[in-house]
């Protein structure tokens, strides 16, 4: 008995597969491919989204000439905070790149490039594959730029680069278009510094490639892009410090409020039942307190009364018998 058991034992197999890293799950594989895909969002909308936005960023950007003094001032408010927090190390970087031409250069067209580039690429990408990932990640961009645009409206913030004593990178080494100087000045908000919308979606962009993939090479580009990014816009002196904590502020800012209508309806379903328990034990208090009112009051005194007669009878009834 015992050797035919060892002999099924032994026929059993023990092998555990291994996938390499990288490799997709054959059962999750199977599992996403018979689940239904999300529908692109249409096209034409998303291209009227773009629209708009651009819209309110001119709306806004018109208005940054008449407010140059007030954002100068800011700015130098922001370096003054900086200072007693020690946390402005933007000068000594604007004077460093300065003198590193070919430094300057590279940075100087990653600022210009980058930000458009990457960002709408990820965003196309995510249209076309991840359907279920675009409309949320989309919804995130579009609440950053718009809380942006307020912020640039009711508080502007002039850049390091147009303080005394800084350097404007970019303008000096030229390689592309300048939107600092020139006729171009004028289609861009150089009164933008707060919050750094380079940041946020910087930030944006690596949450995204965070969220799309767990493939060691995506999640560290996913993390070096914005830490890039922070180097490139201090460096070359087109943002503070604090620009860029304001900017990762306005992308929790933005998640935050896209999460708290599902979370608030999650909770809501689960106290559903916290809920049917209180309203059972209120509606069984109501019963009860029903049920004493509609029975008759306990009255001490009418009941001696009532007793002490009937003694009474008694006693005259069995002195009649």
């Amino acid at each position: 008995m015992f050797s035919a058991r060892e002999a099924k034992i032994d026929g059993l197999s023990v092998a555990i597969p291994i996938r390499r890293e990288g490799e997709r799950d054959p059962a999750r594989a199977r599992l996403a491919a018979s689940s239904p895909r999300a529908a692109r969002a249409r096209w034409w909308v998303e291209l009227l989204t773009v629209a708009w936005l651009a819209w309110v960023y001119d709306a806004v950007t018109n208005l940054a000439h008449l407010r140059l003094h007030t954002a100068l001032a800011n700015a130098r408010g922001v370096l003054h905070v900086e200072g007693v927090l020690h946390l402005d190390p933007e000068l000594a970087l604007d004077r460093w790149l300065a003198h590193h031409h070919t430094l300057g250069a590279v940075l100087s067209a990653y600022y210009d490039n980058a930000h458009w580039v990457f960002t709408l690429a990820l965003l196309g990408w995510l249209w076309w594959r991840r359907a279920d990932l675009y409309r949320p990640l989309r919804n995130t961009l579009v609440l950053v730029n718009l809380i942006g645009f307020i912020v640039f409206w009711r508080y502007p913030v002039a850049p390091p680069r147009m303080l005394a004593g800084f350097t404007d990178v970019i303008s000096s080494n030229a390689v592309g278009p300048d939107f600092h100087g020139g006729a171009l000045a004028g289609h861009a908000n150089e009164l933008a510094a707060m919050p750094s919308l380079h940041m946020a979606w910087a930030a944006w962009c690596g949450l995204a490639l965070w969220r799309v993939s767990t493939r060691r090479w995506v999640r560290v580009l996913a993390l070096s892009y914005p830490c890039a990014t922070a180097f490139a816009v201090v460096a070359t002196g087109n943002h503070f410090v604090l620009d860029l904590l304001a900017g990762l502020a306005t992308l929790a800012l933005a998640l935050l409020v896209l999460a708290a209508p599902a979370a608030v309806r999650a909770a809501w379903l689960r106290s559903a039942a916290a809920r049917r328990r209180w309203l059972g034990r209120l509606d069984h208090r109501r019963r009860q307190l029903g049920e004493r009112a509609a029975a008759p009051a306990y009255r001490p005194g009418l009941s001696a009364t009532r007793g002490a007669t009937s003694a009474l009878g008694a006693e005259v009834e069995s002195v009649g018998d």
